[in-house]
């Protein structure tokens, strides 16, 4: 058990999970929640920007062909099994759930682990931030797009004028005012970790426990069996398998080092709930954000089970991709 990392945040997650369905927002109360919710979307993105440092990123840009490589996993291959699964809807797969799925896909990668198990692995930390970083940066403004395109057959996402400049105002002017205003919150950040950490993560619980007891009014739980919830772990297992092993044999066909495979692997099969939930509050109607966001927490927890063990085995010694990607 020691070696599974069981993250008290995930616990939390769950635990707003059990009681948006049991004590869900409504009326008025669920008016407020609503507006909290949009502030604390912006104060997440504002963090976000001030958070993400220029120099070190810039410090491990030079290896272009690795953040291509993890880009194109991340905005490109991850997108393009998203839209493949389409032959799982309905009979394994609700619509709901499928179009959570293509969410997953577009959101970008994670910062904190990614770099964490590249650092733990022997990885090159350096390129880590960088492509972590970018993903992060891109990803403001290539999620939306995406989500736009990958939905646009399912009804969920629909962008007009009044959508993208919702996006504009709730995601994107705080990223950018954050990393405005960095250069005087840097050093206040930094002394400050916790409490930051903390901000962060109960602004994403709020998010979470206001998007599903939107699901939780509107009945979309009666809709979704647990058979239909095993089905979806087994594609999400099956999706980050395919991941893992395309970014290993890419790195490996371009001949990169065994620290440049490592960061290639982490940085390119993971997403960010951290990044991705929030935005899925924005981008999706609150009848059926819940349901949307179930199969991005279930990867979350599911990548961080998995990279873990890798990580623990390569930092022992182990092959950095075993001659299993051939």
């Amino acid at each position: 058990m020691s070696r599974i990392p069981l993250d008290p945040y995930i616990l939390a997650l769950l635990a707003t999970l059990v009681v948006a369905t049991v004590l869900p927002a409504r009326g008025r109360f669920a008016d407020g929640a609503s507006v909290a919710t949009t502030l604390a979307i912006g104060l997440l993105f504002f963090l976000y920007g001030a958070r993400i440092s220029p120099g070190e990123a810039w410090a491990g840009a030079r290896h272009w062909r690795l953040h291509a490589l993890v880009l194109s996993s991340t905005f490109v291959l991850f997108p393009l099994l998203g839209l493949a699964a389409r032959v799982l809807q309905p009979a394994v797969l609700t619509p709901e759930l499928y179009q959570g799925l293509l969410f997953l896909c577009v959101v970008p990668s994670t910062v904190q682990s990614s770099i964490a198990f590249t650092s733990m692995a022997g990885g090159n930390v350096p390129a880590a931030i960088f492509s972590a970083s970018f993903s992060n940066v891109a990803g403001v403004l290539l999620t939306p797009v995406l989500a736009g395109v990958v939905l646009a057959g399912t009804g969920a996402v629909s962008f007009s004028a009044g959508s993208v400049l919702e996006i504009v105002a709730q995601l994107l002017l705080p990223f950018a005012a954050g990393q405005a205003l960095r250069p005087w919150l840097g050093g206040w950040m930094g002394r400050h970790k916790r409490v930051l950490t903390l901000v962060d993560r109960g602004s994403i619980l709020l998010v979470v426990y206001t998007a599903f007891s939107a699901g939780v009014v509107a009945g979309v739980w009666q809709r979704t069996s647990p058979g239909r919830l095993l089905a979806l772990l087994g594609v999400l297992a099956a999706l980050l398998l395919v991941v893992l092993l395309a970014t290993a044999g890419a790195a490996r066909l371009l001949g990169f080092t065994r620290p440049d495979r490592i960061t290639a692997i982490f940085c390119g099969s993971k997403k960010s709930m951290a990044t991705g939930l929030p935005m899925a509050a924005v981008l999706f109607s609150p009848q059926t954000v819940g349901l949307v966001l179930l199969p991005l927490m279930l990867f979350h927890q599911l990548q961080l089970l998995v990279c873990a063990e890798l990580a623990r085995r390569w930092a022992a010694g182990g092959p950095a991709i075993r001659e299993d990607a051939r």
